[in-house]
């Protein structure tokens, strides 16, 4: 068989540890020929691609981001898109393709499975916001760089009596905020799924220095937004897939937290530091059994199915399940971090 592979979407720690799986078992144990298409979706529309051999993949385990570039190309917004894939697919005779990619690369990867071609989709992205699969690879190293970067700020603000607003990733899904907040020991943590009132945050930070503390640590995911009317945090810009461009929610509450308790406020905007360098241990292995579970089920005849971590075990769900509905934080877990608040 002649395999293709493409990473798209944002980068994630992962990635190359995922398409080294892919190449050595599809090419050691079963013979096939293995392709990467460069930058995502990009690729397989212009035929951009590179033949993979054992070569390409040597010492790629523990590095960051992705050998193969990616992008956010959405080729159904493109012109002829569809018709430009099945194009490279048929001239270069490659038999199925395996994105590896989050909502957008996958939902892509779930309609031309739809129109007959052969995918098998490997679940990405540092929100951990996929259905279908309990972890996904680069969660991890985002949760451990979010909670180191706390550690070092609770010194800081510690040393300058501050609140300090630690903005992280999370559009719709506060899963990095909440078990890194948990972690480094945030005194507050505002997640997408909860819209907050900014009174009640005061009052919880108020309430911590009449108990004799003389700084706080407020976690806030980049989507978490304000009861209506309260702050305006979003832009109007928006990529390929209609995703609006998010930003300012940390500088926008370090503004309004000052203003409103008194205390000395600062912003510090992780931003793309949390899904660059090293993966950890467990995104490795995670990335890892992805890869050789998606080359067995392109071998097995799979398609329209994305590999998942369900309890220890690796199994195949339908691609439209995995991107139906974003997998979002539930009440029961979001109360533990409540329980220090204030």
């Amino acid at each position: 068989m002649r395999i293709g592979i493409l990473t798209g979407g944002g980068d994630c720690p992962g990635l190359n540890a995922v398409i080294r799986a892919i190449v050595r078992k599809g090419i050691d144990h079963y013979g096939h020929s293995i392709l990467g298409f460069r930058d995502g979706w990009r690729g397989p529309m212009e035929g951009d691609f590179q033949e993979l051999g054992i070569d390409n993949i040597r010492g790629i385990l523990h590095r960051g981001g992705t050998i193969l570039g990616t992008s956010r190309t959405n080729p159904f917004k493109e012109e002829d898109g569809v018709a430009k894939i099945n194009e490279t697919l048929r001239t270069h005779r490659i038999d199925a393709l395996i994105p590896i990619g989050g909502e957008d690369t996958l939902g892509v990867a779930s309609k031309l499975a739809d129109e007959g071609i052969s995918v098998i989709g490997v679940p990405k992205t540092i929100d951990n916001d996929l259905s279908g699969t309990d972890y996904t690879f680069g969660f991890d190293t985002a949760v451990n760089i979010a909670t180191e970067a706390i550690d070092r700020l609770h010194t800081t603000a510690e040393s300058h009596h501050r609140i300090m607003v630690v903005e992280v990733m999370g559009r719709h899904a506060g899963w990095i905020a909440l078990h890194s907040g948990i972690a480094g020991g945030a005194d507050v943590v505002l997640i997408p799924e909860r819209p907050f009132d900014l009174d009640e945050v005061v009052a919880h930070l108020k309430h911590r220095h009449t108990r004799g503390r003389t700084f706080s640590i407020v976690v806030v995911a980049e989507g978490a937004s304000p009861r209506e009317g309260q702050l305006q945090t979003q832009t109007s810009q928006v990529d390929a897939f209609g995703h609006e461009r998010l930003g300012g929610i940390g500088a926008a509450l370090e503004k309004e937290l000052e203003q409103r308790t008194g205390f000395e406020t600062r912003a510090t905007i992780l931003g793309h530091v949390q899904r660059g360098g090293t993966p950890t241990a467990f995104d490795r292995v995670l990335a890892t059994r992805f890869g050789v579970a998606a080359i067995d089920a392109v071998h097995a005849g799979e398609t329209g199915k994305m590999v998942a971590l369900r309890g220890a075990e690796i199994e195949l769900v339908s691609l439209a399940e995995a991107v139906g509905e974003p997998k979002t934080v539930g009440d029961e877990l979001y109360a533990v971090a409540e329980v220090f608040f204030g």
